[in-house]
């Protein structure tokens, strides 16, 4: 990677910030996946402007971050959604997307980009957003469905042919097509090549704007006051309908599918060289191991007494069962020690929280939209 000890320094702190933003979404979801997308959008640009690193493998490791912040949000929608048709829509967008990635990351065509978009988090958000006034048990089925509908097919869509088969880049577009420069000229002076598509643009911001405030003007009364913070009180209702059916063992299989995928997704994305049923052993020995020792410990009356004391050991446990599980596949130089930690560390969030999360959403009711007059 090269670089000085202060070029170290704010790839660290990007890093890190890369890997602990995330974990404050369970709690204060809208703004931290805000913030988790300002990251990842500006950490490359930070680095050309900040440092003299040799970025060519960071963007191996971009789509691996990718993936974390975004696991944590859908195990988020567990712990603290409300609405079942919205879980149901996010659960299969979520699992929808991930495959479309790992399908990517094997076969590297881009065209399965646009097939399976990022339509969760943009989901994820616009429920967030609701959240933060009303509740959004108010949100009926076709609601629900048209949201998710409306973000795939004119917002994700579109953007995912830009990104992906076009390839374009925005600050390129810009000054070359829309203000007729090159890419190399300043901003300043491309706006001021054309001044009426510079004011057409302003306009529509404008508009923009003004829809938005037409929009929540229009909007229903709020349910309760601004707030971001998911475990702050909220006025109590009585609409409680029957809880999500889910077989015994269906917890454990979608943690195995969960947790597969994005093994399978961080190992390629990586370059690790390794092979599809070492993949799943791992992921296997993970996920049982893990739960016997939960199982264990809950036969002896033991409760951790936080989550991070309870990360803290797993996560312990979980990067030594892969440090030994590659040694005696005679597969050292697959795993080396600084990846291992990092795998163990992502693939023991992943669990931790599910647990956690998961357990909280089948112990407590399941709330359907109510009636659409209501």
């Amino acid at each position: 990677m090269g670089g000085d000890g202060a070029d170290i320094a704010v790839f660290l702190v990007v890093v890190g910030l890369r890997f602990i933003v995330p974990l404050f979404i369970p709690r204060f979801p809208l703004p931290a996946i805000l913030l988790a997308l300002v990251i990842d959008a500006a950490d490359q640009t930070i680095f050309q402007q900040f440092t003299n690193l040799n970025l060519d493998g960071y963007q191996n490791y971009d789509k691996a971050l990718d993936i974390f912040y975004l696991t944590v949000a859908f195990l988020a929608v567990y712990r603290n959604w409300t609405n079942s048709t919205a879980i149901v829509v996010a659960r299969f967008l979520w699992y929808y997307r991930l495959i479309g990635v790992w399908l990517f990351e094997v076969t590297q065509e881009r065209w399965l980009l646009l097939v399976f978009p990022n339509t969760f988090e943009y989901f994820f958000i616009a429920y967030e957003l609701i959240r933060t006034q009303w509740d959004p048990r108010r949100l009926t089925r076709k609601v629900v469905y048209g949201l998710a509908a409306f973000i795939w097919i004119f917002i994700k869509l579109p953007q995912e042919w830009w990104i992906h088969i076009a390839q374009l880049d925005f600050t390129d577009f810009m000054k070359e097509d829309v203000f007729g420069t090159t890419s190399t000229t300043s901003w300043g002076d491309a706006i001021t090549n054309r001044p009426l598509v510079s004011i057409a643009l302003l306009a529509a911001i404008v508009g923009l704007i003004a829809l938005a405030v037409w929009a929540v003007r229009r909007a229903p009364t709020p349910d309760w006051s601004f707030r971001v913070d998911v475990d702050k009180p909220v006025p109590a209702t009585t609409t409680a309908l029957p809880q999500e059916p889910v077989g015994m063992w269906a917890p454990f299989w979608e943690k195995v599918l969960l947790v597969g995928l994005i093994g399978a997704i961080f190992v390629s994305a990586l370059n690790v060289d390794t092979t599809w049923w070492r993949i799943v052993g791992a992921t296997l020995l993970l996920v049982v191991i893990n739960a016997a020792i939960s199982q264990a410990l809950a036969k002896r009356g033991f409760e951790w007494s936080s989550i991070a004391m309870q990360f803290v050991v797993i996560v312990i446990v979980n990067s030594a069962l892969l440090s030994l599980y590659a040694s005696l596949l005679g597969n050292g130089d697959d795993l080396n020690r600084s990846l291992t930690l990092t795998f163990g560390f992502v693939m023991t969030v992943v669990i931790v929280l599910y647990d956690r999360f998961r357990a909280d959403h089948l112990a407590k009711p399941s709330f359907s939209p109510p009636p659409a007059n209501s």
